[in-house]
């Protein structure tokens, strides 16, 4: 005998359960989707892991304990041993003879810049002849925005917490830039003033200020409307303040405020390193399903997890669907490129995008989009960051921890906002954009923590 009156649960079709309401019948309505097609056993075999919780929390804590300290500038020689001839590239590794246009493009305006050629079909030439070195940012513990190329004579900043260390290039401003494809010479001439001036002023600020606070500096420009991947005015600004006094002392503080005023995006990659060390203290947990790095290098989008080692699971890097500057449209895009999608591994970026409405205006979209944009990704990831509180969440934390599992279990995929890098070699940036990644990398990954 019943002791009450029933009560039915429906998942689905909402028409299900108005159908049932309007008949007086008591329902709980439920949000329930089946998992990806064909992921099934592999879904039921992860999630039945005895390590997996223990594993996923341990990955989550470091992620969120790593305090990023921004601790001097230098060149990628002195950090990274890296000799003429050798090239570090953002996303996974790829051939010359795959490499995307803005790949290319940057590739080329590097060793103009190492002065390796003379001319830019002389560079081609000897990267298709394989006289140069190419190896993925993330392999030396270092990451790089769009085309991410990184040569010996290129300054980086420099990230640590607890003798372990990450690094990124500096950021040359929008437009025609290198990380962007564009080569011509106001790029290269942009280059030697950022290694002979703007980086060792950066040096001798930070060796004047001491270390800075990276994780502190972007939980502050959250609550100032960044989300700090293709919003870092806030953190730019905060950045100029801080440092401000120090760089004053130089001979050429006029021209460097002058540089970092017109660069909006100037913070974006202490961001990316920092984002880069606190993913990396996640890495290597046996039986753990979270993310550790996506990345894409214009032709592939790839990600790793942390109990998977350093395995690359790719997949075909998409198109960013946004707005397009001047005359560029949709055909004139290259496909989806860059090492700053760490900024979304580390619950920034996209995943952040309540805590910065006018990004919309950047990237294309709505208002409204923001806020359900990042709610989507709490369902996906493995917790929220205590530090990076989102004003208009009634300042939760940001979603992090983004696992394989749960994508697997939902359907539903990362977003990620970004920059638009056009698809012939040396044209720039042609707009700024959203885009999700293929499907298959996560599923890949998620078969082979099954294995």
């Amino acid at each position: 005998m019943l002791r009450s009156e029933p009560v039915i649960v429906t998942a689905g079709a909402a028409a299900l359960a108005q159908a049932l309401t309007d008949q007086a019948a008591r329902t709980v309505e439920v949000d329930w989707r089946p998992p990806v097609p064909g992921t099934e056993a592999a879904l039921a075999k992860v999630l039945a892991d005895p390590r997996r919780e223990a594993a996923n929390a341990l990955a989550l804590e470091r992620l969120t304990a790593t305090r990023p300290q921004v601790v001097t500038a230098a060149p990628a020689a002195e950090l990274l041993g890296l000799e003429l001839g050798a090239f570090l590239h953002a996303g996974p590794p790829i051939t010359w003879d795959r490499a995307s246009g803005p790949l290319r493009g940057a590739l080329i305006g590097a060793a103009l810049f190492e002065g390796l050629v003379a001319t830019p079909e002389e560079a081609e030439a000897r990267f298709a002849a394989g006289e140069y070195t190419l190896e993925p940012c993330h392999h030396r513990g270092a990451v790089g925005p769009m085309a991410g190329v990184v040569s010996p004579s290129m300054w980086m900043w420099v990230v640590e917490d607890g003798g372990r260390r990450a690094v990124c290039s500096l950021n040359e401003g929008l437009g025609k830039v290198l990380r962007m494809g564009a080569f011509g010479p106001e790029v290269i001439a942009r280059l030697k003033w950022m290694s002979a001036v703007l980086g060792p002023a950066l040096r001798d600020a930070l060796a004047d200020f001491g270390p800075l606070d990276a994780r502190a500096h972007m939980a502050q420009a959250l609550q100032m409307g960044d989300e700090l991947h293709n919003r870092n005015r806030a953190a730019t600004s905060l950045l100029t303040r801080v440092l401000g006094a120090s760089l004053a002392k130089g001979p050429d503080a006029s021209e460097i405020f002058a540089f970092i005023d017109t660069n909006d995006h100037f913070f974006l990659n202490i961001g990316m390193a920092s984002a880069k060390l606190s993913c990396d203290a996640a890495r290597d947990i046996p039986g753990s399903s979270i993310v550790t790095a996506m990345a894409r290098n214009g032709t592939d989008f790839g990600i790793q997890v942390s109990g998977c080692g350093p395995c690359w699971f790719t997949g075909p890097a998409g198109v960013p669907d946004g707005l397009y500057m001047g005359d560029y449209g949709p055909e004139d895009a290259n496909p989806d490129i860059g090492d700053s999608t760490i900024m979304e591994t580390a619950g920034l970026g996209g995943f952040a995008m309540a805590a910065a409405p006018a990004i919309v205006r950047f990237i294309g979209g709505t208002v409204d989009q923001a806020i359900p944009a990042t709610l989507s990704m709490y369902e996906i990831t493995a917790g929220e960051h205590p530090s990076y509180a989102l004003p208009s969440l009634e300042f939760r934390g940001s979603p992090v921890g983004i696992d394989v599992a749960l994508i697997a279990r939902t359907g539903i995929l990362p977003v990620v906002n970004t920059g638009i890098a056009g698809k012939v070699a040396g044209t720039g940036q042609v707009g700024a954009g959203l885009v999700r990644p293929p499907a298959n990398v996560f599923t890949d990954a998620l078969t082979a923590l099954a294995a």
